[in-house]
């Protein structure tokens, strides 16, 4: 598999993340993908969860910005160091950082995402 095929496929689940694209997003999975999203959570099926999560992101987040900051290829899958930054509804801002590493399916669509991140302390961020 092509290091520009993965360097594709991740630049696009970060992009329809920002956008708040769950259809786009989507699109980037094999059918039976799962996501540790952050990793000690239970693990989500990226298909069937995708309509909750996307919802949940749009009831907290007025605005998102994702910046791949590095990303390390090898084999069939990556490893990307990211920042974000959110506007919360509440209009107070939050900025969180983490890294997420993503396997990739000979079909080349992600076949798993492993994100390490404090999820929470985004939250508490933007809270009103």
């Amino acid at each position: 598999m092509s290091p520009e095929l993965i360097q594709n496929l991740v630049t696009s689940y970060f992009s329809s993340l920002q956008s708040m694209d769950a259809a786009g997003w989507l699109e980037n999975f094999t059918e039976d993908a799962i996501i540790y999203d952050p990793v000690g959570n239970p693990p989500s099926k990226a298909r069937e969860n995708a309509q909750a999560f996307f919802g949940l992101l749009s009831m907290a987040f007025e605005k998102l910005e994702l910046s791949q900051d590095h990303i390390f290829i090898a084999g069939n899958g990556a490893a990307v160091k990211w920042t974000m930054r959110g506007l919360g509804k509440s209009g107070k801002q939050g900025v969180g950082e983490g890294i997420s590493v993503f396997e990739v399916h000979e079909s080349g669509k992600i076949q798993q995402v492993s994100s390490y991140w404090d999820d929470a302390a985004m939250m508490a961020q933007i809270r009103g």
